[in-house]
């Protein structure tokens, strides 16, 4: 079977340009979220939230030129100067924007898309949306793409920008927190929302090698599931059964890190928490690492899988275990390690990247070192 790998990384977040940007942000436990300075809404009651600093970009939506930022990035990474011929272009957000945009107010240019254009060409393309856990979907399709031959790369790519609509659907559940995000804490409020743009190259590790492109980051395993009886992702059973079942996939036994969907709901924390700990009981786990970056730059909901991609390759890479920004009194846990400070001095293997959304939408990927 062929190994498919992910040979490029690009993302635009609170932190800025760059996944160099995020990791060290993320290194350095700090936190890009406050009240908004930008963004505007009836309903907006000051929740700290995570704008990408600057004026607005011309030319198009926000999200739209995030996005674009992201795809660059990781076209540069995957030394490719454009998409080679052929290949597929897989879009993430909350819905498609229609063909012209008459009648479009500013608002909803900001919640729909992103589309089709720049370094992505101007064909046609994929568009899923599996609430937060739409990326996962989308590397799970683009490798089943690949492993067929159907195309000789394929890039996921998406952007969120803050918006009324997002902020009012999160506002009316009583999700959202008044101050910054703080995943596994014992006094964590609720989320915070973020905007950005993220963007992964995808393709057979022998081309990408043969390019001369980092092929050390494989797609070792990977479930998609729907827990249709759940409306949100707070269910342990249904997380600890996504994670078993991408393990299989991956044919690993063990893990040296997780980075956790983690939100900073007390009951989605708590449940993903457990299921972790169940996972490490019955696979004779001590010690597992596990760690969110949503307490430093926001939930980027659609995209936010790219983040989450992204610490963990630099954790895989370096050996060093990103903290959990806004963590002071951590979660009592067993064989979970909930590490506040950036842990250095790993040995990094196996590492999962959990997603999980309303609507019962979980995945898991297993991302291997090769």
């Amino acid at each position: 079977m062929r190994d498919i790998v992910i040979s490029g990384i690009g993302l635009a977040t609170a932190f800025g340009n760059g996944t160099a940007a995020f990791s060290q942000g993320l290194a350095e436990r700090r936190c890009a979220l406050e009240r908004a300075r930008r963004f505007r809404a009836a309903s907006y009651r000051g929740h700290a939230v995570g704008e990408v600093s600057g004026e607005t970009p011309a030319g198009g939506p926000r999200r739209q030129a995030y996005m674009l930022a992201a795809v660059e990035e990781a076209l540069q990474a995957a030394r490719l100067t454009g998409l080679p011929e052929g290949s597929q272009v897989i879009l993430v957000g909350q819905s498609p924007l229609p063909k012209t945009l008459d009648g479009v107010d500013a608002d909803q240019r900001e919640f729909m898309g992103p589309t089709r254009s720049g370094a992505l060409g101007t064909g046609s393309a994929l568009y899923i949306t599996q609430a937060c856990a739409s990326t996962l979907f989308a590397v799970s399709l683009a490798r089943e793409i690949l492993r067929s031959g159907n195309a000789p790369a394929v890039v996921v790519a998406g952007g969120t920008a803050l918006n009324p609509y997002e902020y009012a659907s999160l506002d009316v559940v009583r999700a959202l927190s008044m101050e910054p995000a703080r995943p596994f804490d014992v006094d964590r409020q609720g989320i915070s929302l973020g905007e950005g743009g993220g963007a992964l190259v995808l393709e057979d590790a022998g081309q990408a090698r043969r390019r001369g492109a980092n092929a050390d980051l494989a797609v070792a395993g990977l479930a998609c599931r729907l827990s249709a009886g759940k409306a949100v992702a707070s269910d342990t059973d249904a997380i600890s059964t996504c994670m078993r079942a991408a393990m299989a996939d991956a044919g690993v036994s063990d893990l040296d890190y997780l980075h956790a969907h983690a939100t900073g709901t007390q009951q989605g924390d708590a449940a993903e928490l457990q299921a972790a700990e169940q996972i490490c009981a019955e696979n004779g786990l001590a010690r597992l690492p596990m760690s969110s970056h949503k307490g430093a730059i926001g939930h980027l909901l659609h995209i936010s899988g790219v983040a989450a991609i992204a610490a963990t390759a630099t954790a895989l890479r370096t050996g060093t275990v990103p903290p959990t920004v806004g963590l002071s009194a951590p979660e009592a846990s067993s064989r979970v390690v909930l590490p506040a400070e950036a842990q250095r001095g790993h040995r990094l293997s196996h590492a999962a990247v959990n997603s999980f959304g309303f609507g019962g939408n979980n995945a898991c990927l297993i991302l291997s070192r090769t």
